[in-house]
């Protein structure tokens, strides 16, 4: 379509899901296609509403000349009617997305694991909350492979 849209969602939408909105968002500014794109991100519950990011998130994007200004909110039922993409980390988000896409009646997103993308074929993007930096790193890695090689199938 003229106008591509993508959502990328995690569980808490406070770790992962920003990380992987900034950098989509850092990429498609570089090749100059932010007007193609409009990239947002969601969390499945209702934890962390209007919560910035985890501070360990956000200085991983410092470290990386990334800024955002996300605050965490919910996935709607519009959502699932206006993007075409919605991308999750683990199974239990994949799970979760699937059945409630079940209850929105027209439905458009493709709902899929963002690791699907990855060149390296780690399929699953870990909840690094428990963790420390380095699992913020890894994350920040795997969302960089996975959105480059989405944003080529896509663009």
């Amino acid at each position: 379509s003229e106008n591509s849209l993508e959502s990328l969602v995690s569980i808490g939408n406070i770790c992962r899901s920003p990380i992987a909105e900034a950098v989509f968002r850092k990429l498609v500014t570089d090749e100059k296609l932010e007007n193609k794109w409009r990239t947002d991100s969601a969390a499945v519950s209702d934890w962390n509403v209007g919560r910035s990011p985890d501070s360990r998130a956000l200085s991983c994007l410092r470290n990386h000349g990334i800024e955002t200004a996300h605050k965490a909110r919910q996935i709607t039922k519009e959502d699932f009617q206006t993007f075409d993409h919605i991308l999750c980390m683990d199974e239990s988000n994949l799970r979760d997305l699937n059945r409630k896409s079940n209850q929105v009646k027209d439905c458009k997103a493709k709902i899929e694991l963002l690791g699907t993308y990855d060149p390296q074929e780690q399929l699953i993007i870990e909840d690094p909350y428990y963790g420390n930096e380095k699992d913020f790193e890894t994350v920040y890695e795997q969302c960089l492979r996975c959105c480059k090689a989405f944003l080529e199938k896509y663009h």
